[in-house]
């Protein structure tokens, strides 16, 4: 778009590709000053910055944020800030949503001064729920309570974390449903009441309440159930007022139901996945909402060309999930036509150990869900990485999955087939695959 970029950056991502590639960089300071509004602010006004992106973690979904932006004279790129307090607010977005009748999970906000309400809406849920972060996103400030006597301390522990990293520490208690599919519906909205959704992905391979692997469209939903969520997710959209980017997110139960969990007021770390699918730049649609442009097409004009799988590729342990800092010493990323990788590594990269353990994303494309799938299979047995342990074995397992296969996994089963994972069986899949 011919826009010149400014990066900020915390003093152990001095090395980081974003940095190295903008047209400047400031310092912010230490690893949690991506949390400095002022700060943050003070640097865009400094640099002569018209706008400000947020990104997709720390204050992506900060309505301080947004309103310091726009109080300093600062375009901030997404919805305004009454729009992120409303829905980026996990509570309020529950009960406005509800409202509207669209079904949501059941759950109550925690009042620390009233325990005996949130233990009787906690028995009345039933065991195992989980504790969520009202401001939490990308998976943290999330945990499962398996019985009565976790339940306070986990909140405890809850609240803190989302104070730490979110600046926020309310938090709600959520109905838990075991086995379902993770659905997200991405939507576009301007500042002229139109509104249009871009189809959904499909989230449920996950670990951690984090997403792995996304794909697009989903192999489970059928025509009445896409257009019955699809309209909801619009619905939310215009009745809120929304402008900008925004994903509402469902979980879909066995019978084919679905609930309403959370509208995430910013970029997703999966939208690659619907840009294949599209031909949209999500990014550019952001950039053009922010400036007053209009979304310049309806619902009918947009089309969905075949199929895209997203695997994300992370510097953690396939078996324990612990991260693995440390330098990468040789990178080289898959690359051709239909692949497509998003990361800020490169030979020489120091992972640092206080962020999450997202090394890159790689997207495959196809005609088709086997053509898309295939395509994956061989752009992850390209890509290397070495220094570091990465979870890229994981991910050529599951797309050799006889479940993953049919289009039949739930979030359940990245769980089941991390518990048959050993470190043998990683290191016969790497030979077997002849992979370093």
């Amino acid at each position: 778009m011919g826009i010149k970029t400014v990066a900020v950056y915390s003093e152990i991502d001095a090395t980081s590709l974003h940095v190295l590639l903008a047209d400047e960089a400031y310092c912010l300071g230490e690893e949690l000053a991506y949390l400095d509004i002022e700060r943050i602010v003070a640097t865009a006004l400094k640099c002569g910055a018209d706008a400000v992106h947020p990104g997709y973690g720390f204050l992506a979904e900060n309505a301080h944020f947004s309103r310091a932006c726009r109080e300093a004279g600062l375009i901030f790129i997404g919805p305004s800030p009454e729009a992120v307090a409303m829905l980026g607010d996990k509570i309020n977005a529950r009960s406005m949503v509800a409202r509207l009748g669209v079904p949501v999970l059941p759950g109550a906000m925690v009042n620390f001064n009233d325990k005996e309400f949130f233990f009787t809406i906690a028995r009345q849920i039933g065991y195992p729920l989980l504790v969520k972060a009202s401001a939490g996103g990308g998976g943290k400030g999330i945990a499962l309570v398996k019985q009565p006597d976790e339940l306070l301390s986990t909140i405890r522990d809850v609240s803190s974390f989302s104070k730490k990293f979110f600046q926020d520490d309310r938090v709600y208690i959520e109905q838990l449903i075991p086995n379902c599919s993770h659905i997200e519906f991405q939507i576009l909205a301007d500042n002229y009441g139109n509104v249009v959704h871009l189809g959904e992905r499909d989230c449920s391979i996950q670990r951690r309440n984090q997403k792995l692997i996304e794909e697009a469209p989903s192999p489970k939903l059928n025509f009445w159930q896409r257009r019955e969520m699809s309209q909801a997710a619009v619905k939310i959209a215009k009745e809120m007022g929304y402008t900008g980017l925004g994903t509402v997110e469902f979980l879909v139960d066995l019978l084919g139901n679905f609930f309403f969990i959370e509208m995430n007021t910013r970029l997703q770390v999966e939208h690659p996945v619907t840009e294949m699918i599209t031909g949209l730049d999500l990014v550019e649609e952001q950039i053009r909402i922010a400036c007053g442009e209009y979304l310049g097409y309806h619902q009918n004009d947009l089309k969905f060309d075949g199929w895209a799988i997203e695997c994300r590729i992370n510097a953690e342990d396939p078996v324990t999930f612990l991260p693995s800092p440390g330098k990468i010493s040789r990178f080289h990323s898959p690359a051709g036509p239909w692949v497509r990788m998003d990361s800020h590594v490169y030979s020489g990269y120091e992972v640092p150990w206080a962020y999450d353990s997202l090394l890159g994303k790689v997207i495959a494309w196809g005609r088709n869900r086997k053509e898309a799938i295939s395509r994956m299979d061989y752009a992850l047995r390209e890509l290397v990485v070495e220094g570091v342990v990465t979870n890229v074995p994981f991910h050529l397992l599951v797309m050799r999955n006889r479940r993953f296969l049919n289009g039949e996994y739930t979030t359940r089963c990245a769980r089941q087939l991390f518990s048959k994972l050993s470190r043998e069986g990683i290191l016969e899949t790497l030979e077997t695959l002849k992979l370093p």
